[in-house]
């Protein structure tokens, strides 16, 4: 008896709630959805959760999916979607942690490409369309042959091909801009042999109990966690239409939505002596930058949206990529010295219209590379100190206190004294200490602003928190910004 298809399969769950029919469906695409999560979130119980959401999200989109879904593509782009609203309100991981985790779990051939890729693959893969992504899944992720491709998409093998083809440029030119410079072929033989690992074993006959019930048995995590990923989705397909208007707003040279060099001498609502980034909520969408109207200002942003005043050229460039350190930035020499303040806040596409605009009016870019760089790293070197506690019960941000030379907050994890000890430094800090979770954290190095003493400093870290910060020079991840080439 001939092996029934995906969408056959889905419709005989939907029509007539076959339980071996989803698990069929589950037991075929369990491991890919499994690995993107796990690439997303870097950790085995989160992806687990994670997949776990995507099939309770298959079950209850099973009935409305048309016949032309591919079903492998649409899993890993919600797969995509649920692993990121996993990861919203965290801050953000060192790519440099995930990459040696992907290194010290993978022994093939390819590894070496793959360990530059795996941290890019997910966010390469977002900006391509839907017709690429679902050739580069059936064709890499699944291992389909040009021709089962092309039955796939309704297309034929040589048009199949050509697609493969322009989505994998697409995808080298994304890995490029990142400093990760790789032929088609590498790029390709990579993803082919190292997409897909394996999920744990028992997990796909959990997901097909409690996906078939449609989560009625899980935890609340994993419901707010299908919830949070259903509203991206819904989100997800106004924003192309969304886009589309703004292209053709732009292309018409209309004011409405502004990415365009405006001179002008009044001030604009959202410039306001204090800055206010809950303001980008208040004004109608816009993209601009203007000379500075007040002194000592500030940065926020709300979700997307961004505002500032009183900024150079080069750190509104921080702002479009999600305010990398200053310490992180790869800065040349003789740039615009004026301040200016500026907002964004389209509907979608915010930052990069920033980034645009940034272009336009002082010929700058910025761009993600890997680059050497003297860092410290932040390891245990003994537990149970005074000052560096597991979280209680009070909530994140009830306290917090930073001063020279000390912090004392609560239920804040680690990356919070990384990026305190970074500022102090003025180098990167890399957290190695492999704490999760929540801390109270408690410092006071007594140090003296007129003389810093960086040494003492260390060893206050040291004798407070059981904590060591060992200098070495390694690659990390940079905001190189550059002039832009004509």
């Amino acid at each position: 008896m001939p092996e029934l298809d995906d969408i056959a399969l889905l419709r005989q769950y939907a029509e007539d709630n076959s339980e071996s029919a989803f698990a069929t469906l589950v037991g075929r695409h369990v491991n890919l959805v499994y690995s993107t999560a796990l690439r997303s979130v870097d950790n085995p119980h989160a992806a687990e959760e994670i997949t776990q959401a995507v099939f309770i999200i298959l079950a209850k989109k099973a009935e409305g999916l048309s016949k032309q879904t591919i079903l492998s593509g649409w899993l890993y782009q919600t797969a995509r979607l649920t692993a990121a609203n996993f990861l919203r309100g965290e801050i953000r991981r060192q790519k440099r942690e995930q990459e040696a985790y992907m290194q010290a779990i993978l022994n093939e051939p390819e590894s070496e490409a793959w360990r530059q890729i795996a941290p890019l693959l997910d966010a390469a893969m977002g900006r391509l369309g839907e017709n690429d992504r679902n050739a580069i899944v059936l064709r890499f992720f699944e291992n389909k042959n040009l021709r089962e491709v092309g039955l796939a998409l309704g297309a034929s093998e040589d048009a199949a091909k050509m697609r493969v083809n322009r989505a994998l440029e697409k995808l080298r030119k994304f890995f490029t801009k990142r400093g990760v410079t790789l032929s088609v072929t590498l790029i390709a033989g990579a993803v082919s042999a190292n997409s897909v690992q394996a999920a744990p074993v028992a997990l796909a006959k959990t997901i097909s109990v409690v996906a078939v019930a449609k989560g009625a048995t899980v935890g609340g995590s994993t419901l707010a966690l299908v919830k949070g990923a259903l509203k991206i989705m819904a989100w997800t397909k106004t924003k192309t239409a969304i886009v589309a208007g703004v292209v053709i707003l732009l292309a018409a040279g209309t004011t409405t939505v502004a990415v365009k060099e405006i001179q002008e001498h009044r001030i604009y609502a959202w410039q306001v002596p204090n800055y206010d980034p809950d303001v980008v909520n208040r004004v109608p969408p816009q993209v601009r930058i203007v000379p500075t109207k007040f002194p000592h200002g500030g940065w926020g942003s709300f979700r997307e949206k961004v505002v500032g005043t009183d900024t150079a050229p080069e750190n509104i460039l921080q702002a479009t990529e999600g305010w990398f350190s200053s310490v992180r930035m790869v800065v040349p020499n003789h740039l615009p010295k004026a301040k200016y303040d500026y907002i964004a806040n389209l509907p979608t596409g915010s930052r990069e219209a920033l980034a645009s605009l940034v272009k336009k009016k002082f010929g700058l870019i910025g761009t993600i590379q890997m680059r050497d760089a003297d860092v410290l790293l932040l390891r245990v070197k003994y537990i149970g100190s005074a000052g560096l506690k597991p979280a209680g019960t009070s909530p994140a941000g009830q306290k917090t206190e930073i001063q020279w030379g000390a912090i004392s907050v609560t239920n804040t994890p680690l990356s919070t004294l990384a990026s305190f000890l970074e500022d102090y430094f003025q180098k990167p800090v890399i957290d190695q200490t492999g704490l999760e979770g929540n801390y109270d954290i408690s410092f006071n190095s007594k140090d003296d602003w007129r003389h810093p003493n960086l040494a003492k400093v260390k060893q206050a870290v040291l004798d407070q928190l059981g904590l060591e910060l060992v200098p070495t020079n390694m690659p990390i991840e940079m905001l190189v910004v550059e002039k832009a080439k004509n």
